[in-house]
């Protein structure tokens, strides 16, 4: 037993002289492996809030808000503007209207003259070149002898000549028959889409007949050709109430 402790005791100090002897040496590079460097810590800002490097761009999402009434809100897609065609204009043609006073003429024999107006309401589909107003009345029949009737019976038409700032005398015919638009000549034009007023009195001389007898006025176109229809001949006729009495 006395010799198995001496040669364990003699193995470990063996062992502890050659764990000194090593640990005297110097390290080389075949016994110890170098650890690698490493990186350097990066720099730190005295910023509290650390610096961040932006993201690349990404494109934003669309985002719908909900409406008032809690539906999201949708844009109505667009629809082409297109320009209606023009429409052709509705024919009108041309007519006439006559004002008086009271509606009517109502003369006393030896007074005052009476106002009336001629309106002509041209359409738009034509022009006209020559346009004249024809009067005319008929025969008043009272019992007064031929030879005491005064011409025209007594009855003077006027027209107001804007021009000349006067009364002018006017072509009034007497007559139970009618006169054929042929036989009258002359008047004024009267372009589309015109109106011309004209302003005409009429007065009953002291000497002539009484009684009731419309005035009838007549446009004509004295243009329109020979063997034209009446309503292409006179577009446009008129009669007006009339009545001659003694104060």
């Amino acid at each position: 037993m006395r010799g198995i402790r001496m040669r364990v005791a003699g193995t470990a100090a063996a062992l502890l002289a050659a764990v000194l002897t090593g640990c005297a040496e110097p390290r080389s590079a075949t016994t110890v492996a170098e650890k690698p460097a490493l990186p350097p810590s990066p720099a730190v800002s005295d910023s509290p809030t650390p610096s961040v490097s932006p993201s690349p761009a990404s494109p934003s999402p669309t985002v719908t808000r909900p409406s008032a009434t809690g539906s999201p809100s949708v844009r109505p897609a667009t629809r082409p503007v297109t320009t209606p065609e023009p429409t052709a204009p509705k024919p009108t043609f041309l007519r006439m209207t006559v004002a008086a006073g009271a509606g009517r003429l109502d003369l006393v024999r030896g007074g005052a003259a009476e106002e009336f107006t001629v309106t002509l309401h041209n359409g738009n589909t034509r022009a006209y070149g020559h346009l004249r107003l024809a009067f005319q009345m008929e025969i008043l029949v009272d019992g007064t002898p031929a030879n005491e009737r005064p011409p025209s019976d007594g009855f003077v038409l006027e027209r107001w000549d804007a021009a000349t700032g006067a009364w002018r005398g006017a072509e009034l015919r007497i007559a139970n028959d009618a006169l054929p638009p042929e036989f009258h000549e002359g008047g004024v034009p009267l372009a589309r889409d015109t109106v011309r007023t004209e302003r005409y009195r009429l007065r009953a001389g002291s000497a002539g007949p009484v009684g009731s007898t419309p005035l009838m006025i007549a446009l004509i176109d004295t243009d329109a050709p020979a063997g034209a229809s009446a309503g292409e001949a006179r577009p446009a006729s008129f009669a007006l109430p009339h009545t001659t009495r003694r104060d």
